[in-house]
């Protein structure tokens, strides 16, 4: 018996790469807004630095052919980024596309 695929339960390698996208996006469009020198700014760099790492984690599992965990350190990533928008230390420029904002 030929197992039926559920489009929305798979991921894809064109899944991934719209997220891959969509991530890579956000982290380049934010801009840390707070100012140097004080706590915030130390958690803006915490935050991104997260982010960052999480998105070379879904790069190293998606080369070694894990989608499924490529997949869910890319969402890490991208929570990491729309946790520092949602708390103001990464000005966005309102774009609730890219982030969880407004």
């Amino acid at each position: 018996m030929e197992k039926k695929i559920d489009e929305k339960s798979e991921v894809t390698q064109e899944k991934l790469e719209k997220y891959f996208s969509i991530t890579k996006q956000a982290l380049d469009k934010l801009k840390i807004c707070v100012p140097k020198d004080t706590h915030m700014h130390k958690v803006a760099l915490d935050f991104l630095d997260m982010a960052q790492r999480y998105f070379s984690d879904a790069k190293f599992h998606e080369k070694n052919g894990d989608k499924v965990v490529a997949f869910a350190s890319l969402n890490y990533a991208h929570g990491w980024l729309d946790a520092g928008a949602r708390l103001g230390v990464f000005d966005v420029e309102h774009d609730s596309y890219l982030f969880t904002v407004d």
